[in-house]
């Protein structure tokens, strides 16, 4: 016997021992037993209370006893909870009676305390509130009232307590002596002194009651003087004592008030509960009728008719008495099979001293009656004919049986609507079944209704069966019970009242379903389809032979003119789909039945098919074998064949464990094979002509010169061979008859194995996995679903150390539950409760190694978890006995009913101490008030899931709290405003961000969105809490992005001033740059190397005009809502990439030409060939890396960010297909302008160029020398403010150097150019002042370093002066323009 169930039926068993034993001593009963329990845990029964009643003659000794059991598997605490739940009371023994047993406190650990719950229904009582600490943040009451959470035990006790409850008696006594008017008024000083005299009196008599609290007088009346007073005790008087306390109050009194001793009457407060069941008795029913009162007494007695007889206990008599919670009296009264005789008054008295309880209700029997066609007539030909029989009587109808007695047994399928009463009995009678010489024999079905309370009523139908060919006699019947010779089934309906009565019958409809036989294999599809020839119907709906109802996920309905169709359809059979189905329309009370026999043959399915190997190296001169495995149980009359490459073989069958093996071993010596790659599979073949086969096996053949890991299960491989093994057939441990799940992955290091990946599926949880894909097949998948959730937090609790150290297993888990919230059905108390134990034991911190490794392998698995937990939530229905708080370590979970009437506020507060968090959720009431009346508001917390939820996203921005998901049972109107509170960690660096978890994200893997959330200000400077405004419901939490400024804080208002400031001076001056090259093209473009360093000018104006375009596009969208302008901000994001990449490109174009004129001197390219390398270097290389950028991110929604039109940094790093060409570039310009400074101060021989060219190439090596560091100093500033926690200065300078790139290259690039200038003055006439200025110039201007008169240039000119330079082609002066991707107020 398992310990979950042993151990409480071992503590019931010791209580009774326990009991007996004290009742035969003498001495005061103390019980100090030991409870056995898991780890030899010790329990205390402390006796707190004795009572001794007497009812029916001997003294019954009472005891209450308290019980303490330790566990550690939290699963054992449901365990206990379902077995107490299920007793039913009272539990008797060898003279002892257990009259109940309940669960009144449960303590877990939480952190360094102990936090002590109580159970629904109690309290800890005031004095234990006032000394201990209080769990006040769980709903605890303040001090001096009752609390329901302790931090710690009491150390003397006692347990959570019932609530105190008072009973109130209330008596009246007579004072001889003359009833004075003053008397009536509460505010005179008579009825003031004799009010304080008579309760001091009464004070001091009733003060020796069991619980006595207060006593109150009430009023006086005439009759004489009639004091009535008011007794408050907690618990019912013993017989006798309040004679007792009467005679202490005459003694107590003042003799002037002239007090009758024996005047003293109980008047009742109240009536005596009196209930029956059931509440319409059937003849035959075992009727029980209960008295309840607040008084406990001995009296108790039960009367029957107008004499009032006493009842005494008998064989038709049982009367059964007991106390409840010490403070009220149950008696009930048992009548075995009522019958008509047995009609008439019964109630019950109880007599305590001057009190006297009692009620007395009338019993009347209603008879059965049950109608039926008494005779019927079946022709053998195997169509469908149906037996009705309905109950007049409604109500308590437990079960339907069908009976038969004959010479001849034809079973059929019973099919039962216990609420309407009426039950079908459908026969399909062969020729097999009833021969010529049978024929017109008859058989007697009798149909049964049985009650739940034991009443049972019957009709007999006679069947006499008729062979085919011998129907002539039949005729006569045929319009009953129209039939078809084709194999239809058209089965009229069954009318309640309409089987030979009176009363009017609807009209019945035809049904026709397919007609066809349907015989289809496991994992095929069929459908049914049942056609109305009438289409008003009240219901339709299907069943199976058993009377289960089949899901509505699973059919369909559609009424047109004519009449109505309803197909039902499965796409993946399973056998629990084998039997007959039934179609039925229901018009009021008139059923239309269909049906249809389906058969589904036995075959595997692909996934339940284990192989062997999936992939292994074999020698060329051994045999190999191969192997496939499905579970003994569903294991059938297979054919199993082989098929090795393109020849196929028969397999061999053996049993190992509880699986069935089909093996087939390729023979040894194949040298003419060798080396070969080998395909195996097996394909399974039923009795039906299915047939499936099994995922492929890959044998490799090798000669075997090089392998050095040898192992008998794992194999052979050479060095770095990666093989995987199905866990079931490797070296994992496992027990006898078990079956494991899952692979694992060995690499051949040196000569050994390396185990390098496990991910095993633990036996319970892969048999768990396998019913669970059966489950979400089956017909009655919502009514097994409660069962299998209390299975699954069961097998988490025991498997919790394999799920620790297992990616498979948590995954298996993961997967169950996301199969099990697909389930179309609600989920009551006790699933949530189920679901959320298994849920606390994966979300634990031991398990966050296997989470890591478990999303390396499958990233969407904590995604696909979250969303499990949401639709479990949202299918909850809680009732009107709704657990407000359910607690682990790991899950919280708080919920709320909205009711009918003013809406209440919802909020609800959640702390894990153990991880230092806490948060809080709130919905007004007008968000409340227009939900559904009844819908289930319902928020669950955990701390531990954030830290998972990070390793699906970056790990440089996190979720730093709570993840908090509420949802409500039914459709909300968005939007639908909601506010949380989350305790915020980190209080420097970075600024929290309110976000939700989007689904839809990444191609559907899911990552944090902030749409539609916000930071509000909650009034406070306290910045240990972060409030969060959502317009939404899904699962929120916060994140620290340290790579953004505040929206609303100064800086980032500042780098928008500087972004869009430097932005219209960039467009100004590239445009002015265009117009310059413009009007100036002809005068400085005279020799070649003038000429492409023009052609790179224009077109790094030309891009970078056009991405300071296209930033203002996307700022548009983004300023506009960009989630639903996603298609242009993709297109935005993409240009404005593409044209800031040809910028930096068209600049290594123009320092490559400076390093080709000054390297390779005698060689030289004509101008064609120039332009076309520039060209496709400036825009193929930017179209190249643009394109496959987002080409690899968008399928999966990763290109751009969530918050701007911008490369995506946080999810897959795409800014660095910016970042790295961009600085690649620089370090490469650089180097360049390095070197050509080099041969400028050492010139070689032959180094000097000609003098037409001095000029465009000092021209380049300027622009160079200027722009390029320029340049990397902007992007040296853009990567510094992608590192976490970087300084604002660092933003603020890169943004000013990046906005101001377009007047950069107007400066440096065009109007520094000597030959600009003058051909400007030309344009404008100005040649003789220019030829002056030129002049001047040369000689004055010293502040550039490229300047004429800097050494430098001297050295440029002494080189391009002094050495004859070969006849090369005219080059020209070229200045160089850097230009980096100006994403301005953005971050990258």
């Amino acid at each position: 016997m398992k310990p979950p169930r042993a151990v409480p039926f071992c503590f019931l068993l010791f209580v009774i021992c326990i009991s007996e034993a004290k009742l035969s001593a003498t001495a005061e009963p103390i019980v100090h037993p030991l409870i056995p329990h898991e780890h030899d845990l010790a329990g205390q029964e402390p006796l707190r209370q004795k009572r001794a009643v007497a009812l029916d003659g001997p003294v019954v000794e009472d005891y209450t006893v308290d019980i303490e059991i330790s566990f550690e598997n939290v699963s054992f605490l449901e365990s206990v909870k379902a077995l107490l739940s299920s007793l039913r009371f009272p539990v008797q023994g060898n003279g002892t009676d257990i009259l109940s047993i309940a669960m009144t406190t449960v303590c877990t650990p939480a952190g360094d305390d102990l936090w002590c719950f109580c159970e629904k229904g109690y309290l800890w009582p005031q004095e234990q509130c006032l000394h201990n600490l209080t769990c006040q943040e769980h709903g605890s009451a303040l001090s001096g009232r009752s609390c329901g959470c302790l931090k710690g035990l009491p150390p003397q006790g006692p347990f959570c307590q019932l609530p105190e409850a008072y009973i109130t008696l209330r008596i009246k006594v007579r004072l001889n002596i003359g009833f004075q008017e003053d008397l009536k008024n509460t505010s005179s000083a008579l009825y003031r002194s004799y009010k304080t005299d008579l309760e001091r009196a009464f004070r001091e008599g009733y003060k020796t009651l069991p619980g006595f609290r207060s006593v109150t007088v009430t009023q006086f009346t005439k009759g004489s003087v009639f004091v009535d007073y008011e007794v408050k005790v907690t618990s019912s008087p013993p017989p006798g004592s309040i004679h007792k306390a009467n005679e202490q109050v005459t003694q107590h009194l003042n003799h002037t008030y002239r007090m009758d001793d024996n005047s003293f009457q109980g008047t009742p407060n109240n009536e005596t509960k009196f209930t029956i069941t059931p509440e319409s008795i059937f003849e035959g029913d075992n009727v029980v009728l209960e008295c309840e009162t607040e008084i406990v007494s001995s009296n108790v007695s039960w009367y029957y008719g107008e004499k009032h007889s006493v009842i005494q206990n008998s064989d038709k008599f049982s009367i059964h008495t007991a106390v409840l919670n010490n403070m009220s009296l149950v008696t009930r009264l048992t009548i075995y099979n009522f019958t008509r005789q047995d009609a008439g008054m019964y109630g019950c008295n109880l007599t305590l001293d001057i009190f006297e309880y009692g009620r007395f209700e009338r019993l009347d029997a209603v008879p059965i009656q049950i109608f039926a066609k008494e005779e019927r007539k079946v022709v053998c030909d195997n169509n469908p004919v149906s037996l009705n029989c309905c109950s007049e009587n409604f109500g308590n109808w437990s079960r339907v049986e069908w009976k038969q007695e004959g010479k001849i047994r034809i079973l059929g399928n019973p099919e039962s609507e216990l609420d309407y009463g009426c039950s079908m009995y459908t026969l399909k009678a062969d020729r097999t079944q009833c021969p010529s010489g049978s024929s017109g024999t008859t058989v007697t079905y009798t149909c049964e209704f049985v009650s739940a309370y034991g009443a049972r009523g019957s009709k007999d139908i006679a069947v006499t069966f008729i062979s085919v060919g011998d129907d002539s006699s039949y005729k006569g019947d045929m319009p009953e019970v129209p039939r078809h010779e084709m194999e239809v089934s058209t089965v009229q309906s069954t009318t309640r009242n309409s089987l030979e009565t009176s009363k009017t019958q609807e009209r019945q409809a035809n049904l026709t379903v397919t007609p066809d036989p349907i015989s289809v294999s496991e994992g095929q599809s069929f459908s049914i389809t049942c056609i109305s020839d009438v289409s008003n119907y009240d219901e339709v709906y299907w069943n199976t032979s058993a009377g289960i109802k089949i899901h509505p996920r699973f059919y369909t309905m559609r009424r047109y003119q004519e009449g109505a169709e309803s197909v039902l359809t499965v796409k993946a059979s399973t056998r629990e789909w084998d039997g007959t189905y039934h179609c039925i329309f229901r018009y009021k009370n008139s059923y239309s039945v269909a049906t249809k026999d389906v058969t589904i043959h036995p075959l595997p399915l692909e996934s339940d098919i284990m192989i062997d190997p999936l992939e292994a190296t074999g020698l060329c001169t051994s045999s190999h074998q191969f192997k496939c495995c499905v579970d003994q149980e569903k294991d059938k009359e297979y054919t199993v064949t082989f098929h090795v490459d393109s020849s196929s073989f028969r397999a061999e069958r053996e049993v190992i464990g509880n699986q069935a093996c089909y093996t087939y071993s390729l023979p040894a010596n194949l040298l003419h094979w060798c080396p070969k790659d080998i395909n195996a599979f097996c394909h399974f073949t039923n009795n039906a002509n299915g047939s499936v086969q099994s995922p492929s096996m890959k044998l490799t053949l090798v000669p075997g010169e090089n392998i050095t890991c040898q192992d008998p299960i794992i194999g052979i491989g050479e060095p770095g061979k990666v093989i995987q093994k199905m866990c079931q057939f490797s070296s994992v441990y496992r027990s006898p008859g078990q079956t494991i799940g899952g692979t694992i992955t060995y690499r051949c290091v040196g000569s050994h194995w390396k185990e390098e990946e496990r991910s095993c599926i633990s036996a319970p949880i892969n048999d768990l996995l396998q019913l669970a894909k059966d489950l979400i097949k089956s017909p009655s998948q919502d009514q097994k679903l409660p069962a299998y959730l209390r299975d699954l937090s069961v097998s988490a609790g025991q498997e919790e150390k394999n799920i620790r150290s297992s990616p498979g297993s948590l995954g298996a888990i993961i997967s169950i539950l996301d199969l099990l919230s697909t389930v179309p059905t609600q989920v009551n108390s006790e699933m949530m409760r189920d679901v959320l134990a298994t849920i606390n034991v994966i979300l634990d911190k031991a398990t966050l190694n296997s989470w890591e490794k478990l999303l390396q392998k499958q990233n969407n698995q904590s995604s696909q978890f979250l969303h499990s937990v949401e639709r479990f939530s949202q299918a909850l229905q809680l009732g009107d006995s709704a657990p407000p708080f359910l607690f682990h370590p790991n899950v919280q979970m708080k919920s709320m009913v909205i009711k009918n009437g003013h809406p209440q506020i919802y909020q609800q507060k959640f702390v894990f101490e153990d991880s230092d968090l806490w948060g809080d959720v709130a919905i007004d009431e007008y968000q409340l008030g227009n939900l559904k009346p009844n819908s289930s508001v319902v928020t669950v917390a955990f701390p531990t899931l954030k830290a998972i939820l990070a390793q699906d996203v970056q790990k440089e921005t996190s979720s730093n709290s709570l993840v908090m998901t509420t949802t409500i049972s039914h459709s909300v109107i968005k939007p639908f405003r909601i506010a949380m509170t989350f305790k915020n960690n980190h209080h420097s660096g970075g600024k929290p961000q309110c976000v939700f978890w989007n689904f839809s994200l990444a191609n559907y893997t899911g990552g944090w969105d902030s749409t539609g959330c916000s930071v509000e200000d909650d009034g406070t400077d306290n910045r240990d809490r972060v409030l969060c405004v959502c317009d939404h419901l899904t699962s929120f939490s916060i994140l620290m992005s340290p790579d953004s400024p505040d929206p609303g804080s100064l800086l980032k208002i500042l780098l928008d001033i500087i972004s869009y400031i430097g932005l219209g001076f960039s467009i100004f001056s590239l445009a002015a740059c265009l117009v310059v090259e413009a009007m100036v093209w002809k005068s400085v473009t005279k020799n070649r190397t003038s000429y492409m360093r023009h052609i790179c000018i224009v077109n790094i104006a030309l891009c970078l005009l056009t991405a300071n375009i296209w930033f203002i596009v996307a700022g548009a969208i983004h300023d506009g809502n960009y989630p639903l302008n996603e298609t242009a901000c993709v297109a935005a994001t993409f240009f404005i990439h593409f044209f800031y990449l040809s910028v930096f490109f068209w600049m290594l174009t123009l320092g490559l030409m400076l390093f080709y004129r000054l390297i390779f001197i005698l060689h030289d390219a004509s101008k064609s060939t120039q332009k076309a390398i520039a060209f496709s270097l400036g825009y193929g290389c930017p179209l190249i890396i643009s394109s496959i950028t987002v080409g690899v991110t968008q399928p999966q929604e990763v290109y751009m960010r969530k918050n701007a039109c911008w490369l995506n940094w946080e999810d897959t790093r795409a800014l660095l297909a910016f970042a790295i060409p961009a600085l690649i570039i620089v370090v490469v310009n650089v180097s360049i302008t390095a070197v050509v400074i080099t041969k400028i101060l050492r010139p070689s021989v032959g180094d000097k160029p000609g003098k037409q060219e001095k000029s465009s190439l000092f021209q380049i090596s300027k622009s160079i020398g200027v722009l390029t560091p320029l340049l990397g100093l902007t992007w040296g500033f853009g990567l510094a403010t992608v590192i976490q926690g970087s300084n604002a200065v660092f933003h603020i300078i890169f943004t000013l150097l990046n906005a101001f790139q377009g007047l950069f290259i107007l400066l440096f690039g065009c109007l520094w150019d000597q030959k600009v200038q003058e051909a400007l003055l030309h344009k404008f006439s100005l040649s003789r002042w220019s030829s002056q200025h030129s002049k001047s110039t040369s000689l004055g201007s010293s502040t550039p370093v490229f300047s004429m008169s800097s050494p430098i240039s001297r050295r440029f000119n002494n080189l391009f002066g002094k050495t004859a330079a070969p006849k090369l082609p005219p080059g020209n002066d070229g200045n160089l323009v850097s230009s980096g991707s100006s994403s301005f107020s953005w971050n990258i």
